[in-house]
């Protein structure tokens, strides 16, 4: 298997050597080829990720694997000339004649290590990116959705020409050696702790790294804010994919006095949506894990709200309970009242910088405070997830939440070099001023120097 990982990357790095800058028309191809292939393979992939969950909503995969990805590779091919065209840059007039120009570049290999909890879209949405800058790529799909992945690498395989996608597999040890490889660019998408192992990995060959991580994503419902719209777009953003979602909101904060209108309101959203069944949380450890989540709560006293068969609200819980120290990642909601804005503020400020946040309001002025005053990797406004699914925007988090982004031109930048170059005009007066130094040399740099 050792001997299989390098042969698969040496062969990659041959593709870059054979080709190290493939042209629009080429890299528009392969773009093409994969989203006509998710789109007609669609009804395989909805069966095989609700296999690999024991039982997942088929709208929930349609939407947030199957469109999004399919709508990042027509973006980024529709725009993918426009973005690897010189961009002129000024040069000062003491440097003058001359031109300069960034020059957009491919990297070259570019490994992803993609998670379980949206195992189509966090493995092939960053080949949106990551193949319009004209990089070739090693992926290691999780090896804890094996149908979903060996489908993607029969998709691969069919529609991509050899050594532009290779599709690797394997559980711990394999992340382990995928990570030290010397890639030019590193994207990791998972949790903080295997994110700082992931990094260090990397840095023994001083391999850029891109890491989406995650966090405890808060929303933050204003005063006067629409409350049955705030309660429904929380209901679906939080309890989709069993809330197994790396920007679902976390936790909500609201004020005291709509307490109890946004808890009967959120109840009946849930139902509303989910009326027969929700995706399972994912694998038995994950249902442990849940299980121990609320049943501390449960002990320590904490009013629980039941919203449907395994969706729970648990109503203002300590600061030192687990659910409130750990990115929840399952179908239960913390709800914190406040007293006053300016407190719901100061939490997100003390806290690590989530990767998402979400604000709900009608006043203007008070949403503008709140994003001034906060961090967040991201934010959406009286909704939840749907600033990811802009391929406009740039998709990444803060510290513990990640580094760097993609999605759209701020992706393809990520993952090109941006060579910068000069180019020398006629005529060359920058000569006049080189040594022996005289009398008309020190006027002329006295007035460069200002």
């Amino acid at each position: 298997m050792h001997d299989q990982l390098n042969e698969a990357f040496a062969w990659l790095r041959d593709a870059v050597m054979a080709d190290p800058n493939p042209d629009a028309a080429t890299r528009r191809g392969w773009l093409n080829a994969l989203a006509d292939g998710l789109a007609r393979r669609q009804g395989e992939f909805v069966a095989a990720i609700d296999a690999d969950f024991g039982g997942r909503l088929a709208h929930e995969t349609l939407f947030a694997e199957l469109f999004v990805t399919v709508s990042a590779l027509r973006h980024s091919a529709s725009r993918l000339k426009g973005w690897m065209k010189r961009r002129p840059r000024s040069v000062p007039l003491p440097l003058q004649p001359g031109r300069a120009w960034v020059q957009p570049q491919p990297l070259g290999v570019v490994g992803v290590i993609a998670p379980w909890n949206y195992p189509l879209q966090l493995a092939l949405c960053p080949l949106a990116c990551i193949l319009a800058a004209g990089n070739r790529v090693l992926l290691k799909p999780s090896e804890l959705t094996p149908r979903t992945t060996a489908l993607i690498a029969a998709l691969v395989t069919e529609v991509l020409p050899p050594g532009v996608v290779t599709v690797v597999t394997g559980g711990l040890d394999m992340g382990e050696r995928f990570s030290r490889l010397p890639f030019n660019h590193l994207l990791f998408t998972g949790s903080t702790r295997v994110g700082r192992m992931v990094m260090r990995a990397a840095a023994e060959n001083l391999t850029p790294v891109t890491l989406e991580l995650g966090g405890k994503s808060p929303a933050i419902i204003l005063p006067g804010a629409d409350l049955d719209g705030a309660a429904a777009d929380i209901a679906y953003g939080k309890f989709t994919n069993a809330g197994q979602t790396c920007v679902a909101p976390d936790h909500v904060m609201l004020p005291r006095t709509e307490m109890e209108p946004f808890v009967a309101a959120l109840k009946a959203r849930v139902q509303a949506y989910f009326p027969a069944e929700m995706s399972n949380v994912f694998g038995e450890r994950g249902r442990q894990r849940a299980g121990a989540l609320l049943s501390e709560a449960v002990e320590r006293g904490v009013r629980v709200e039941s919203l449907a068969a395994s969706a729970h609200a648990l109503i203002d819980p300590p600061d030192d309970l687990a659910v409130m120290r750990e990115e929840v990642f399952a179908p239960l909601l913390p709800i914190i009242p406040y007293d006053r804005v300016e407190d719901a503020m100061e939490r997100v400020r003390r806290g690590e910088r989530p990767l998402a946040m979400y604000l709900f309001g009608r006043d203007r002025a008070l949403i503008d405070r709140a994003l001034d005053q906060s961090w967040a990797g991201g934010v959406t406004v009286n909704d939840t997830l749907i600033h990811v699914a802009v391929d406009s925007l740039p998709f990444g988090g803060v510290g513990p939440s990640g580094m760097g982004r993609y999605h759209g031109q701020d992706g393809f930048d990520n993952f090109s070099h941006l060579k910068p170059v000069f180019q020398r005009g006629w005529p060359r007066t920058d000569r006049i001023i080189r040594p022996p130094l005289n009398d008309l040399h020190r006027r002329l740099l006295r007035w460069l120097v200002g």
